[in-house]
């Protein structure tokens, strides 16, 4: 199994309302055994060592899965920019510009709005599509 799909799978699972509530059922069977076992500094470390592991692994899981659907989602909008027309086509694959040249779109865009705002204040149209 690749760890994408494994990735994605264990990230839906730990999604889920019943996680959710095993998570919580952990915490009252730990909180319910601490007299039993004295509230000893051991049964302390396994509950802190067992949520910090789950945590560490979690953080991976969960980058993994956001980054897959992020690409997804750049590459849909990607496809709209592509096929609609009059899009600007220089929008395409934006996120792997750099800051400055992602400022540089930015304060174009800014610029448009301004326009346009000023536009309909005036009571004229504002759904033209002006270059960039």
């Amino acid at each position: 199994m690749k760890y994408t799909t494994l990735a994605r799978q264990c990230a839906r699972m730990c999604g889920r309302p019943a996680t959710l509530l095993m998570a919580a059922g952990f915490v009252v069977i730990w909180g319910i055994t601490g007299p039993v076992f004295g509230w000893s500094d051991t049964w302390q470390l396994v509950a802190n060592t067992a949520t910090s592991i789950i945590t560490f692994l979690m953080v991976f899981l969960i980058q993994n899965s956001q980054d897959h659907d992020t690409a997804a989602i750049q590459l849909k909008l990607d496809e709209l920019i592509r096929a609609t027309n009059g899009a600007h086509n220089a929008l395409l694959d934006l996120e792997e510009l750099d800051e400055k040249e992602i400022a540089e779109f930015r304060r174009r865009f800014i610029q448009l709005a301004r326009a346009a705002r000023e536009n309909r204040m005036r009571g004229e149209s504002d759904t033209d599509s002006p270059e960039a």
